[in-house]
């Protein structure tokens, strides 16, 4: 299935860690977001918006790229 065709109102799972929910769940507290899922959609709606992700040929320094990996498993994304 193509992830350019739209499927509205369809809904699927994503895991995350346990500590990456409770971490994100103290992050948003006070902020308006009503639930982690709320805060993880418009996070990753910001991130698609951007249209790609940086690759080493996008004029990033692999210094900068591997600073954002590092950043990125820091907060349980990465492995």
């Amino acid at each position: 299935m193509s992830p350019k065709k739209a499927h509205t109102g369809r809904k699927v799972s994503l895991k995350i860690p346990a500590e990456l929910y409770e971490s994100l769940s103290e992050l948003i507290e006070d902020t308006g977001f009503r639930s982690v899922t709320e805060f993880a959609i418009y996070a990753l709606r910001d991130v698609v918006a951007c249209g790609k992700l940086p690759r080493d040929s996008s004029g990033y320094s692999r210094k900068e790229i591997q600073s954002l990996h590092d950043r990125l498993r820091a907060l349980g994304y990465l492995d």
